[in-house]
Order: structure tokens, then C-alpha cells, then sequence
């Protein structure tokens, strides 16, 4: 599944009405509506001292970013923060109403018992007690599969992946595979470089491994040594497995077997009695996504002593659970994950924390109230308008693509035309009758709810792939493009301002919405997607001549943004965030084409500004953003997006539009001199 945003995704929209939902949320908050929102670009944003020819994002944002502070409970705060806070005091509002009937009282009822903090502070470590008694006797390695099985089953990753995907090499079917899995710091590299920071950050992560084991009740000393085989098991855990710039290949990951032969080279670990404990139907074949990783993960089974394992268990589990778990246990698991290695100050008000929990368990549930009170019919209707102008525009692109063969060409345009446009909310919602849900049980929903969720997922096994499925909820501020589905996917929690706005200057709309279109059809034709067909199996249809012209064009790209720096010191991994470059790159262009062949052919100046700089100036508003260094760092090391600024700074360089557009200089920091272009 790929992607657009910052925290994650991209994307598009619009709302149903703009002022309706901005009456809604004022009335959520107790105030007044506002007046109406800007007609075109926002004017406040802008840093008209900034020269849009040296740093375009200044120029765009840096009013914006003034005004807007970072507040010390966010590790960032941009626009899509603005929006999903929007969406989530209306969610909120739905949660906090009496009266809810059938799957919407389940979710009012998870929320209610997430913030029962009281309720949760009495009971103590009770909710996880059975889990941790089974884990404290565990004596013989044999019994580790069905304990694996159970942890998985609530939510507490160890070890490895267990569960269902689309057949890479047949799109129309379920497989059962098994992945890499298991660490507690956010990156594999983090374990073993040998730069400060690093060391550090691995210090630190020991000793609130310790800690939590502390406010466990296990003695100081063992806790210390506890920790430290934590730490010494999930670093050689680490060594073995591919890193995220190797996974980005789709066959590296691809290594169908089967049972018998998975058992043959795992011997220490019953895989039989892992998949009857974890209920998951009988299968003939399985993906092991990382053949090296399930080997030596034998090999550390085999020889990690059975206290060092139960060490790790119970470190995974309280890590799964913290937040859940009395205050001192979630105060401390904020103090690592987000203020030491994010630099978030404090943390963010506990009704937000769980209506983001209650979206993500029952997020269906509640996006169909979601659905119901914040988008229209009219929004679905213009979205795919708007869809079809964009593909238009990338079907002259590919045509008039000189380094491509006709072959490849045709090619490409099959699978264009079979791109599946998904709006808004699946045809079908999902049925939550079987999960039960408890209004004193925080931690009991969620494990339930995520038992829910495996058992739901590995039923598919064997089965036909549910095409409808959506991988988002509809509230969620993002966006996707799947390569094995072929499809491209804007929940309605996206298709709202900055990114679209019914009746505002079709510029901005297209800078912004169509952008986001642009940026996920081109997907298909990243280095990732590019491997997929129409069908979505993974399948070569690029000529060798074609495939190696597109490498040497993707190659450019990764070195440019491999060249910008972020938080003062870390560059960004130009392999790692390819596909997302590659993206932005292509859909602003498609933008730009398919504005200027529609409602842009004879766009009057407005607020002193043409079309063509009205769509830039769109583009670059939706990012604008207040961000700390050490949320930098991590982005650049685990995310596939570019920093903000580059998202706005590394396209717009590459594009003689843009240079022509605002009069650049050719020697202007905004005009590369070797731009790259794939799309």
C-alpha cells in the first residue's frame, strides 16, 4: 500500500459542504461559526519577504509557520493536523452523545472505558495478569509457539508476523505469510550504528526497559539484566533482517514455500502448533517474506536461554499495553517513545488519545456516523471529476514520454485504465456484532479488538481477495494508492480543507486536491508500483531498455533529495523515500497539465497571482508545518516521506513551469540545473 501523506499520506479532497462542517465543529466546541473561509490562496500564510525564487516553502508558508507555534504536546503541527483535529472533535462529539444503537454504542462504549482513567489506575496490572502468569511459566522453549500464538493474538508483536496477504504472483488470492517483526525501537539501524546518538538512544531504551519492569514489581536487579537481554536479543534480531530501502523491491520480499519446507529449516520452532493455537485455517502454501530472518530467528530460539525469552515476552507485552495500563506505566512509555525520541514535551489530552484509539479499532463503526454527519454525495460526485481530469492529463504524459517505447506505452495505458477510483467510505461496512466490548475493560477491548481484527484477517487465508476492503478508516486525514489492488483510495476524512474547498479558485483546489490525485496514480508508476501490472501481480511489462531508462531517471531523484538536510545534521535516505518523491513529483505536474487544460485555460490574475502560481502556491499550503529536530531525525531514518520543506522545494526545482511561472534566474536556488524528471 502506498501512501501520501506526512505522518504517512497524501491526498485529496472535498467536503460535502465547507460551511455546514465548519458549523458543526463550531457548535462541537460551543462557538460561533466563523466567517467564510478565503475564495483563493491563503494570504496570511505567505512570507512576503521571502524570495519565492531562493525557498519557495518560505515564501508560501512562513506566515503560517509564525503564527502557528508548536504546542508541547505534538511532535508536529502542520495542516493535516489541523484537519484530523477538526475530524476528531466531531468524532469526539459522536463518541460523548447518549442514545447510540448497535456498532456506533459499541464504539461509545470503548471510548467511555478509555476514559474511565480512575477505573483503569484500580486495576492496576490486573487486566494483563493471566497473560503475564503464563509467561512467567514458561520453562520449556517447546511451549513458546502457542504463548507467540496468544501474544499475537491481543496485540503484542514478538518476534515475527503471522497473517494474510495478497498473493504477489496472483492478485486474486489470499496467502499466509510470515515476516520479520518484533523490535521495540522504531528502526532496525538504530540497533547497530555506532554513531552517538544511536548509542545513546540505545541507552536510554534499555533503561526504560528496566524501568517498566520496575513498576512491574520485578526486583531492580533483574530488572537490569532483564533489559539487558532485551536489548541483546532484538539486536541480533535486527542483524537479520532486510532493512526499509531493501523492502521497498516487492521480490525481496517474495518466497513462496511451503509448510514443510518452512519447518524443515526452522526445526526449533512447531509452526504447527503456532497456526492451530492462533486458529488460522489449514493452508498448502506460505510466504516466508524474509527466508534469512525465520532462519537465524531459529537459531536465537535455540540458543537464547528460556529466561531471556520470557524477558523479551513480558517487555512486549507491557510495551503493547502501557497506555492502557495506570498512569506510571503509560507516563513512562511517553517519556521514551515520544519526548525522547520525538521531543514531544507533553502529552495530548486524554479524550484525543482515545478517540484515536476507538478510530483505529473501530474505526467503521465510527466513520459510518463519521460519513453520515461530515460528507455528501456531492463530494463523492466532484472528487471523481475531478479523478478523471488528472488521468487524462497523466495518459498525455506517458504518451508524450520520449524515453519509452510504444510497447511499454501501451502497457502502462492498459494499466491506467484499469486504476479503480474509491471515494469516501467502502460500499459495504464492516459488522461488529461478534466483538464484545465492556465499558469498565479498557485494556479487555482493545485485546479483544484486536483478536477481532486477527481472526478477521486470517480467515482470509486461501479465500479470494475482497477487492472493497478499504486499508483506511473513513475519518483518517490520508490517502493510499495499493499496487496489488489497483486502486486509489481518499477517505472522507481528507476531502476537506486546505486540500479542497467547494467553489474556491479551481487553482488552489488543483495545487492541492489535484496534486494529491496526481501524486497517487503516479504511484502505480513509482519504482515500487511500476513492477505491479493492471491486475496487480507482481509481473515485469516494462521492456529491459525501458525499465533500465527509468532506473537511470529514478536515480537522479534519489540523489537530489539524498542531498537535503534536515534538523541541522541527518540527511534524507533519497532510496528510502523514492516512491514518495517520485510521487509528488509526477502528480504536481499532472496537476498543473490538467488545470490548464480545464478551468486554467483562461484564469484571470487573483490576489496578484496567475494560475500557474496560484496552483504552486496551493500545493505548498498543505504543508506547511512547525516540526521538532528530533521528530526529524526519525522521520528521516523510518519514513518514506520527505521533510515538509522537500516536499514542496524538491518538486518545484525540477520544474521549468515553476521557473517560468515566478521569472526565476537560472542560477535561483529553486532552478536545479540538472533537473530530474521521471513523470
Amino acid at each position: 500500500m502506498r501512501r501520501l501523506i506526512v505522518a504517512v499520506t497524501f491526498v485529496t479532497l472535498l467536503m460535502a459542504a465547507a460551511l455546514p462542517l465548519a458549523a458543526a465543529l463550531a457548535g462541537a466546541r460551543g462557538l460561533k461559526p466563523t466567517a467564510a473561509p478565503p475564495a483563493g490562496i491563503e494570504i496570511d500564510a505567505l512570507d512576503r519577504a521571502a524570495d519565492p525564487c531562493a525557498d519557495f516553502y518560505q515564501f508560501a508558508c512562513g506566515g503560517w509557520i509564525a503564527r502557528n507555534p508548536l504546542p508541547a504536546d505534538r511532535r508536529s503541527w502542520g495542516r493535516f493536523q489541523e484537519v484530523q483535529d477538526r475530524n476528531f472533535t466531531i468524532l469526539r462529539r459522536i463518541l460523548e452523545t447518549p442514545g447510540a444503537q448497535g456498532d456506533r454504542q459499541k464504539a461509545a462504549d470503548f471510548y467511555a472505558a478509555c476514559m474511565d482513567e480512575s477505573g483503569i489506575e484500580a486495576g492496576g496490572l490486573a487486566p494483563l495478569g493471566p497473560e503475564l502468569a503464563t509467561i512467567n511459566a514458561l520453562s520449556n522453549p517447546d511451549d513458546l509457539p502457542v504463548l507467540v500464538a496468544h501474544l499475537h493474538s491481543i496485540g503484542a508483536p514478538a518476534l515475527f508476523r503471522f497473517g494474510s496477504q495478497t498473493d504477489l504472483r496472483d492478485a486474486t488470492q489470499e496467502i499466509a505469510d510470515v515476516d520479520q517483526s518484533g523490535l521495540g525501537l522504531p528502526d532496525r539501524e538504530t540497533y547497530l550504528k555506532t554513531d552517538a546518538r544511536s548509542t545513546d538512544q540505545r541507552d536510554k531504551y534499555a533503561a526504560h526497559v528496566e524501568k517498566m519492569f520496575t513498576l512491574a514489581g520485578i526486583e531492580t536487579d533483574r530488572a537490569a539484566a532483564d533489559a539487558k537481554a532485551v536489548l541483546a536479543l532484538e539486536t541480533a534480531m535486527a542483524k537479520a533482517m532486510l532493512d526499509r530501502v531493501q523492502r521497498r523491491d516487492p521480490s525481496a520480499t517474495h518466497h513462496p514455500m511451503t509448510p514443510a519446507d518452512l519447518q524443515a529449516f526452522t526445526p526449533d520452532f512447531d509452526w504447527r502448533k503456532y497456526t492451530a493455537a492462533s486458529g488460522a485455517p489449514a493452508f498448502h502454501s506460505i510466504n516466508v517474506s524474509v527466508p534469512e530472518y525465520i532462519k537465524a530467528l531459529n537459531g536465537l530460539i535455540a540458543s537464547t536461554p528460556v529466561g531471556d525469552l520470557k524477558a523479551y515476552l513480558r517487555w512486549h507485552l507491557l510495551h503493547a499495553s502501557a497506555d492502557l495500563l495506570p498512569k506510571r506505566f503509560a507516563d513512562a512509555d511517553f517519556d521514551f517513545f515520544s519526548k525522547t525520541l520525538n521531543g514531544q514535551q507533553a502529552e495530548l489530552p486524554r479524550w484525543r488519545r482515545c478517540v484515536s484509539e476507538t478510530d483505529a479499532r473501530l474505526g467503521e463503526a465510527l466513520g459510518k456516523a463519521f460519513v453520515q454527519e461530515a460528507f455528501g454525495p456531492q463530494a463523492k460526485a466532484d472528487m471523481l471529476k475531478m479523478v478523471q481530469g488528472i488521468k487524462d492529463a497523466m495518459r498525455q504524459d506517458i504518451d508524450a514520454a520520449p524515453w519509452m517505447s510504444g510497447e511499454t506505452k501501451k502497457a502502462a495505458m492498459a494499466k491506467l485504465d484499469a486504476i479503480v477510483d474509491r471515494i469516501g467510505y467502502p460500499d459495504t461496512w464492516r459488522d461488529y456484532s461478534a466483538l464484545r466490548i465492556a465499558r469498565d475493560e479498557a485494556l479487555g477491548n482493545r485485546q479483544r479488538a484486536a483478536e477481532f481484527s486477527r481472526d478477521r484477517n486470517l480467515k482470509k487465508i486461501g479465500q479470494p481477495v475482497d477487492r472493497g476492503e478499504w486499508s483506511m478508516t473513513p475519518p483518517t486525514v490520508n490517502a493510499y494508492y495499493s499496487p496489488n489492488r489497483n486502486n486509489i483510495n481518499f477517505p472522507a476524512g481528507i476531502l476537506q480543507p486546505p486540500f479542497y474547498r467547494a467553489g474556491r479558485d479551481a487553482a488552489v483546489n488543483y495545487g492541492g486536491a489535484g496534486a494529491v490525485i496526481g501524486h497517487e496514480l503516479t504511484h502505480g508508476f513509482d519504482d515500487h508500483g511500476r513492477k505491479f501490472d493492471g491486475q496487480g501481480n507482481l509481473r515485469d511489462w516494462w521492456t529491459a531498455a525501458d525499465g533500465k531508462a527509468f532506473e537511470e531517471r529514478a536515480s537522479c531523484v534519489a540523489d537530489q533529495y539524498s542531498s537535503y538536510i534536515v534538523a541541522g545534521d541527518t540527511h534524507v535516505n533519497g532510496r528510502l523515500t523514492l516512491g514518495e518523491n517520485t510521487a509528488d513529483n509526477g502528480g504536481l505536474r499532472l496537476a498543473l497539465m490538467a488545470y490548464l487544460a480545464g478551468p486554467g485555460a483562461k484564469a484571470p490574475k487573483l490576489d496578484g497571482f496567475t494560475g500557474e502560481q496560484r496552483v504552486f502556491i496551493g500545493w505548498a499550503q498543505v504543508w506547511c508545518e512547525n516540526t521538532r529536530p528530533e521528530a526529524e531525525r526519525l522521520k528521516a531514518a523510518t519514513n518514506p516521506h520527505s521533510s515538509n520543506k522537500y516536499r514542496v522545494n524538491g518538486p518545484l526545482s525540477n520544474m521549468p513551469e515553476f521557473r517560468k511561472a515566478f521569472s526565476c534566474k537560472q542560477n535561483a536556488p529553486m532552478v536545479r540545473p540538472n533537473a530530474c524528471r521521471v513523470w
